[in-house]
């Protein structure tokens, strides 16, 4: 497999919110979303939405987990209508975020980032202001990885494969729904669009598929399905909830050129 280089473009999804979702979910359909750190190092969120301004304080959760059945994954604590006088956001100086709106850098060194971008959609749909989801992230050092390449199946499908990990370890859950959603804070999906496809121009969703245990692995045929065609697109784009309360991680790649059958270009899924 040959990892296409990440990009900071992000895409949306079409499946469901598990529990303890991380960079976790702070509301819906916001607008004007603002970050800052308190004094005690919580983040202090405010945004508007419901033709209202609102306010969240948020604490005690960093990075993430690895995959463990025995322990629940890391998720804040979140006071909806809390106040707390004396914030402030100091320069973001860490790594590039995609959809990012604002990021924070807390005395202790860590950083804080809200993202926006629309995960809840169905294939062949567009996202909008009301789909998009405001999400909050805590971390210090790396971010996860999400490693994918994308190949021929037969010559005839596109096939997008990869990894997620996290400082070295895959990315994966315990217990999903007969559907593929996640039922703890652990799972997680893999949300793809495609550009200028049969479902219309732009970025259109194409689906969203769980990470595979123990390996963190993906594969994904661009086949036709459900009644809907084929999906095959001049450009994808996927994106992935970081684990715990680590930043949502993006992915972009342009297909090979068709009728190529080097391996090169034939693309195995990873176990």
């Amino acid at each position: 497999m040959r990892a296409a280089a990440l990009a900071a473009v992000l895409a949306a999804a079409a499946i469901g919110v598990s529990p303890a979702d991380a960079s976790q979910l702070i509301d819906r359909g916001t607008t004007g979303a603002r970050l800052a750190i308190d004094p005690a190092g919580r983040a202090v969120v405010t945004y508007h939405a419901g033709g209202a301004q609102r306010t969240i304080v948020a604490w005690g959760a960093i990075n993430a987990r690895a995959p463990s059945e025995r322990m629940a994954q890391v998720e804040f604590t979140l006071r909806y209508g809390a106040r707390s006088p004396g914030s402030s956001c100091r320069r973001y100086d860490g790594p590039s975020l995609a959809w990012i709106v604002a990021a924070c850098k807390a005395s202790d060194g860590s950083w804080w980032a809200l993202r926006s971008w629309s995960r809840i959609l169905r294939s062949g749909t567009r996202g909008s202001a009301a789909t998009r989801e405001l999400r909050l992230s805590h971390w210090r050092g790396e971010l996860p990885q999400l490693a994918a390449g994308i190949g021929w199946v037969a010559g005839t499908y596109h096939r997008l494969a990869g990894r997620l990990t996290y400082r070295g370890q895959p990315v994966y859950g315990f217990h999903t729904t007969r559907t593929g959603n996640p039922l703890d804070g652990y799972g997680r999906n893999v949300y793809v669009d495609t550009l200028d496809s049969a479902y219309g121009a732009g970025w259109r969703r194409e689906n969203g598929f769980l990470t595979r245990a123990p390996s963190g692995a993906f594969c994904y045929g661009l086949f036709p399905r459900g009644g809907r065609p084929s999906g095959m697109g001049a450009a994808y784009r996927a994106t992935v909830i970081g684990p715990g309360v680590t930043p949502d991680v993006a992915w972009a790649g342009r297909p090979p050129a068709h009728g190529l059958t080097t391996a090169r270009t034939t693309l195995a899924c990873p176990r």
